[in-house]
């Protein structure tokens, strides 16, 4: 039962003009700065595998200073095996996207017992030469049989710390099925063959930038349909998909710095608070006011690291009344003064 005076459990939207504006999957991508590193597809014969370590061993090869890599293969053509050190191999078909939000490292191929076809130093010399342009945008791969297997694959860099929602409760290995290519990824799919088809020819100017753009629009719309796909549960992505936690997401993102309180987000969500506060946690793992915290001080690092406000106005800018205050929430996160941070001594 709603509590007296409060608005109905039932979580129906508020009422017209309530400002709601920020959508938090955006403001998030945003704030960690997702940045594609490079984009470019498979074309796969018969025996395939590729082993690839940890993006540490690489990262800084494809996008320099980045702190957090992650990759998206979309198979458009063909059939195999994925998996991570340690965890089971996952069957993937034409239209799946396999994803490896935590950067693991991973195996794709035909079988899981075929061998790969390149060892470590093989490895890191292909993404060498990937970083460096010396490799088309169709790069063939395997034992030269039938049939074929073509995958779109995307690195992409973010910002993995200290507080990044979108990787929190994301899996070591993601597969996305599809059935049927009509939707945005088949459009981007269409796209992106198109680009390989001009690139084979020679390309045009700007080539690379449309094929990073690409890359990322990728990404995101395969987030989005990650989000909308039934039977998704638990973390923050699952709080997007339920209607009283993604209100309160978006009232949080839309004014990180106001003095809110539980009643007052319970307000802006048109549900109890009782409600929220069961469904926000159970969705993202914390309390809405703990998430907030933890948000401003995400909105605080990546202002500190952009080096141009002073440590006091951005303690202001994230809802803060002291620098004190602020500088003492900025170290119990993470471990540093906001000065430290703002030097790169968090390491990544």
């Amino acid at each position: 039962m709603a509590e007296s005076g409060a608005p109905p459990e039932s979580g129906e939207p508020p009422p017209p003009g309530t400002q709601l504006a920020v959508d938090p999957l955006s403001d998030v991508l945003r704030t960690v700065r997702l940045t594609a590193a490079t984009f470019f597809l498979i074309d796969a014969s018969q025996p395939y595998c590729v082993d690839i370590p940890h993006t540490d061993h690489y990262r800084d090869i494809l996008l320099p200073g980045s702190r957090h890599m992650m990759s998206y293969h979309v198979i458009t053509e063909g059939a195999g095996v994925a998996s991570v050190p340690g965890g089971e191999p996952v069957a993937y078909r034409e239209g799946d996207i396999v994803v490896f939000p935590q950067g693991d490292g991973y195996r794709m191929g035909t079988a899981h017992d075929t061998p790969p076809e390149f060892d470590y130093d093989g490895t890191m010399a292909f993404f060498r030469e990937l970083a460096s342009g010396q490799l088309p945008f169709v790069i063939p791969e395997g034992g030269g049989g039938a049939p074929p297997t073509r995958v779109i694959c995307g690195f992409l860099g973010c910002d993995a710390g200290p507080f990044n929602p979108l990787l929190l409760h994301l899996p070591r290995m993601l597969v996305i099925r599809r059935e049927g290519g009509d939707d945005l990824i088949g459009r981007l799919v269409e796209l992106t063959l198109a680009e390989a088809r001009g690139a084979s020819a020679g390309g045009g100017a700007g080539g690379a930038s449309v094929r990073l753009g690409l890359a990322e629009l990728m990404f995101v719309e395969a987030i989005r349909r990650h989000i909308a796909l039934e039977g998704v549960s638990g973390g923050w992505l699952a709080g997007l998909a339920d209607p009283v936690t993604a209100r309160a997401l978006a009232a949080l993102h839309s004014e990180p710095a106001r003095a809110w309180s539980l009643a007052d987000l319970a307000e802006a969500t048109a549900a109890s608070r009782t409600v929220l506060a069961e469904r926000f946690a159970h969705h993202v793992g914390l309390a809405p006011m703990q998430y907030l915290t933890q948000w401003r001080i995400q909105l605080a690092a990546r202002r500190l690291a952009d080096g141009r406000a002073r440590i006091g106005e951005v303690a202001y800018e994230v809802g803060y009344a002291s620098e004190a205050a602020f500088s003492r929430a900025f170290k119990k996160a993470t471990g540093l003064s906001p000065a430290a941070w703002r030097r790169g001594e968090s390491g990544g």
